[in-house]
């Protein structure tokens, strides 16, 4: 049994009834606030020397899961692994956001894709030069 805690909660405008965006990056503009518990200030110090950083969450509202699914904006049949559809047996989501600022416990970011009250796992700086890998198969992939 492996035993996850939230280190936090997304709040954002998103919700089961208006859904989120596919990607954050295709809607730079929408907003959210990361409010991490307390205890976990001082381990944000020196974070906002990172302009983007990667949100580990928990899928709160998914109940199952398929082998096969076709994502938004595909008409081809994937295997789940091959996607990045919320609906996972292990409901664990990543986010890459932008980090707009710092106030005590709470994240301001941008590019969010997640909803209101999202519990949040962990979070980790993007680092481009080692987050990045230039392949022939990054360019075919997109869209997955």
């Amino acid at each position: 049994m492996i035993n996850l805690e939230p280190i936090g909660f997304f709040h954002t405008d998103f919700n089961i009834e208006t859904g989120a965006p596919r990607q954050g990056r295709l809607m730079p503009e929408s907003k959210g606030i990361i409010i991490l518990n307390k205890k976990y200030t001082k381990a944000l110090r020196d974070l906002d020397k990172f302009e983007y950083i990667y949100v580990l969450f928990y899928f709160h509202e998914i109940t199952d899961w398929e082998s096969i699914v076709t994502p938004r904006c595909s008409k081809h049949r994937y295997g789940l692994f091959a996607t990045r559809t919320p609906r996972r047996p292990n409901p664990i989501g990543m986010t890459l956001i932008k980090l707009d600022a710092i106030k005590e416990n709470k994240l301001y970011v941008s590019g969010v894709d997640v909803f209101d009250q999202t519990p949040v796992l962990d979070i980790k700086p993007f680092l481009p030069d080692l987050d990045f890998v230039a392949t022939d198969k990054n360019k075919k992939q997109s869209m997955i």
